[in-house]
């Protein structure tokens, strides 16, 4: 079943996605599909292992099962100074 999901994205994602949010239809069921999709389509240059992930706002797992209306936000390393 194809399901939409908000996505938000922070710091170096941004940069490379160029907005900071978007909703997608996506057909497969996990976190880690989700961003593998968007990783293809967009050609983000970090890995699973350097990206925390939210799904409705709380701490999720690259595991964790998406449902129509979800939002995900990726979190990747940010750098201060």
């Amino acid at each position: 079943m194809i399901k939409q999901i908000h996505i938000i994205y922070y710091a170096l994602l941004r940069q490379e996605r160029g907005v900071p949010e978007e909703t997608v239809e996506f057909e497969k069921n996990t976190v880690r599909e989700l961003f593998n999709m968007l990783k293809a389509l967009h050609s983000f240059r970090l890995s699973e292992s350097q990206i925390k992930v939210a799904v409705n706002s709380k701490v999720a797992t690259w595991d964790t099962l998406l449902s129509e209306g979800d939002s995900v936000i990726f979190i990747p390393p940010v750098a201060g100074g």
